[in-house]
């Protein structure tokens, strides 16, 4: 049975996950050379349609129709809609509209492949692009998207046990994050001028992308109880606390190793908070998203560490906050998991299974997304090339591919 209070607010917090994605391209838009900003920004905007178009014909039903082979991937029951309407779906919100859910999910869908263009900023054709949305879309997301939330294999793994992933820990941020390094390692390093700088061109936009994200992340966990009750209200209150425990811890960590206060490390800080509480946000209590917001705050910074010690050129760090992210909030929900809150219990309860659950998802996550993304752009780079020439990375992409520069000076 509908319930109007439930709808109007996943309804809510789709707008919020979809308000995301503008705030990702100002966040990404901000730390890149000017000469790029509108590049890196439309890519985000782009994915807003590309992929909503592959969830309408066919990647919606196959994430979440009746599965079709195995647990691997669901079947074509949805396809273009068919089936989802205005009555619930026992499955997937059962007091919400089916067709609130898929707008719902569509967001997420959305977002997901956007966060991966950090890495390879400043350097990928907007052609190959294109392509690469379409086919990470249908060969990446939408399988962790079944196996996780739609009846896959991953509901019943060690012991029985279905993984614990509230919002996308591992569906949305770890995939993403493990496909970033994948390209970095795929397209290569970036082509500078002697003597010119990768750093962020604009600090306001990162910002302003970053209280954007903040703002939706609160639809992103909150809004994945998929009814407004006290799981919302958890996920809500532990989104927060972690990304602001996370944003003050890397700020201190940063200051000591760098000697200076950084704003864009206070606010890669948050975001790290951010992605890493999502797929514990409705399983454990506040004392635990604070903790999980430091470990985020520690352990990602270490990651991008070592990254530039590596030097990788991931060049916003996806892997090291989405990526590194989302493994440690995936572990740390089969730590801290408590049955009281949503069902689920973690270590702290004496459920070992549950933890061990957490890290094959995390194994076979990180194979899957790394092995599949490397395919992807090896194939799509042997029928056009991937990689934009250096004289044009040199000059900038935005004149180059699009005609056109952010700023008229």
């Amino acid at each position: 049975m509908i319930n109007a209070g439930d709808t109007a607010f996943v309804i809510i917090s789709g707008a919020l996950v979809c308000l995301m994605t503008p705030g990702l391209a100002f966040f990404y838009g901000g730390l890149v050379r000017r000469k790029n900003v509108l590049t890196i920004m439309m890519q985000s905007f782009i994915s807003m349609g590309v992929v909503t178009a592959v969830w309408i014909l066919g990647g919606f039903s196959l994430a979440f129709g009746k599965d079709a082979f195995a647990g691997l991937i669901g079947g074509l029951d949805y396809f273009g809609l068919a089936g989802v309407g205005m009555e619930p779906n026992p499955s997937y919100g059962p007091t919400i509209p089916f067709l609130t859910f898929f707008g719902y999910q569509e967001m997420f869908a959305v977002i997901t492949p956007a966060l991966i263009t950090g890495a390879f900023a400043d350097r990928v054709t907007f052609k190959a692009y294109l392509k690469f949305l379409v086919f990470w879309s249908i060969f990446v997301y939408i399988p962790f998207a079944h196996w996780i939330w739609g009846g896959g294999f991953m509901t019943h793994l060690i012991g029985g046990k279905a993984v614990a992933d509230f919002a996308g820990g591992i569906v949305v941020h770890l995939s993403a994050g493990v496909a970033a390094l994948a390209s970095v390692f795929v397209v290569g390093k970036r082509k500078m001028e002697t003597g010119e700088k990768s750093a962020p061109h604009n600090i306001a936009f990162v910002a302003l992308g970053t209280g954007l994200l903040w703002f939706g992340w609160f639809g992103f966990n909150g809004g994945s109880a998929l009814a407004a009750n006290g799981v919302a209200a958890i996920a809500f209150v532990n989104t927060d606390i972690a990304a602001s425990v996370a944003m003050v811890a890397w700020l201190i960590i940063s200051w000591l190793h760098e000697k200076r206060p950084s704003m864009v490390g206070a606010l890669t800080g948050s975001v790290a908070g951010l992605a890493t509480i999502t797929p514990a946000a409705g399983y454990v209590q506040p004392w635990a998203a604070a903790v999980i917001g430091l470990a985020a705050a520690v352990i990602c910074y270490l990651a991008v560490q070592f990254r530039i010690r590596m030097d990788w050129d991931d060049a916003l760090d996806v892997w090291g906050v989405h990526g590194v992210g989302g493994i440690i909030g995936t572990i740390l929900c089969g730590v801290f998991a408590v049955k009281s809150i949503n069902g689920v219990s973690g270590l702290i309860e004496g459920d070992v299974d549950q933890f061990l659950t957490q890290v094959v998802a995390v194994v076979i996550t990180t194979v899957y997304s790394f092995g599949v993304t490397y395919g992807i752009l090896k194939i799509i780079n042997v029928f056009e090339p991937v990689r934009v020439p250096d004289d044009v990375q040199v000059k900038g992409l935005d004149i180059a591919i699009h005609g056109e520069t952010a700023y008229d000076l």
